[in-house]
This record gives C-alpha cells, structure tokens and sequence, in this order.
C-alpha cells in the first residue's frame, strides 16, 4: 500500500532542502499512464511533492509505480479531499499557483516560475475544474500551432516542469 503525505509536509521538504517550495497539482488525472509518466517527470526535475486529490482522480496503484519506473516510490504524494482548498491553503503559505489551461492569459515560460510555486495541471478531458481555475494566481498556455487543440497532460506537465528548472538555474548562475 502507497504511504500518502499531508500537504503541509510537501512544504517541510523544499525547507528541508533550503529551496523555494515547487509542486504539483494535479487536478482529476484520471488515467494511470498518464499519472505514472507525470510522476517520472516530477521526480526527474526534482519537485518536492504531489498533490492529488481523494475522489474521481487515479490513486499511485501497480499500475503507475510501473509506469513511472519506480519514481512513484521517490515522489512524495500528497493526497486531499478538495484541490480548491488546497489551493487556497498553499497560497495562505505564500506559494504562487499557476494553471497550465489552454485558454491561459500568457505563454508558460513568460511568467516568474523561480518564486514558491505550485503548478497546477488539469484531466485529460476536461482540463482544470472551473473553482480550481478561479483560485490560480495565473493560468498560462502553452503555444499550439497544429491543428489539436491540447497536449496529453503528461507531455504538457513535462515542459512546464522544466521550464521551472530552466529559470531556476538561470536564477543561480548556472
């Protein structure tokens, strides 16, 4: 059985690390290749934690830990009753919350990722929840010129993930 954290752990881990708080917030994912591919991710980029929620979203099962190549075992997983709480109790923590939505305001890599920050990616159907939407300090987009309309949510977790890792390793020099 996966051993789930409480959120406020996640933030305990980026303070542990001496690091501004970055995490992931998943919103509905309901497909557990995808989940297991977003965890490969998030762990390869070093975020500090996931949040998920309790209903109608997949939960780490034999099927993600494969998919994610053992990475689930090494993401710490956050698991809540309600995303728009969680949302509003990261931003009481000082975390800025960045929805990556298709009709976003600005492109993804136009805005400050380098601050305490929680990103937050929405189902593979539907995207982000409506209240999920409204309680992001921002929603960004990523640019589509083809003929499809979105990403599956793994490939657009991805490269937002690293541009995070982009900006912060600009920040220090490196």
């Amino acid at each position: 059985m996966f051993s789930y954290k409480d959120w406020s752990e996640l933030l305990e881990i980026a303070s542990a690390k001496n690091e501004p708080p970055f995490l992931l917030i998943l919103d509905g994912i309901e497909d557990p290749h995808n989940f297991g591919a977003i965890l490969r991710t998030a762990e390869a980029a070093g975020i500090h934690g996931v949040i998920i929620r309790k209903n109608r979203q997949v939960q780490v099962n034999d099927t993600v830990m494969r998919i994610s190549t053992g990475a689930a075992q090494n993401v710490p997983v956050a698991l809540v009753p309600n995303i728009a709480e969680a949302i509003s109790n990261l931003k009481k923590e000082g975390i800025v919350v960045i929805g990556v939505e298709i009709d976003g305001k600005r492109l993804y890599n136009e805005v400050d990722l380098g601050r305490p920050l929680a990103l937050v990616v929405g189902s593979e159907g539907s995207g982000l929840s409506r209240l999920v939407k409204e309680r992001c300090d921002e929603l960004v987009r990523l640019p589509m010129r083809g003929k499809t309309n979105s990403l599956n949510a793994s490939v657009a977790n991805g490269i937002v993930l690293y541009e995070v890792l982009r900006q912060r390793s600009q920040a220090k020099g490196r």
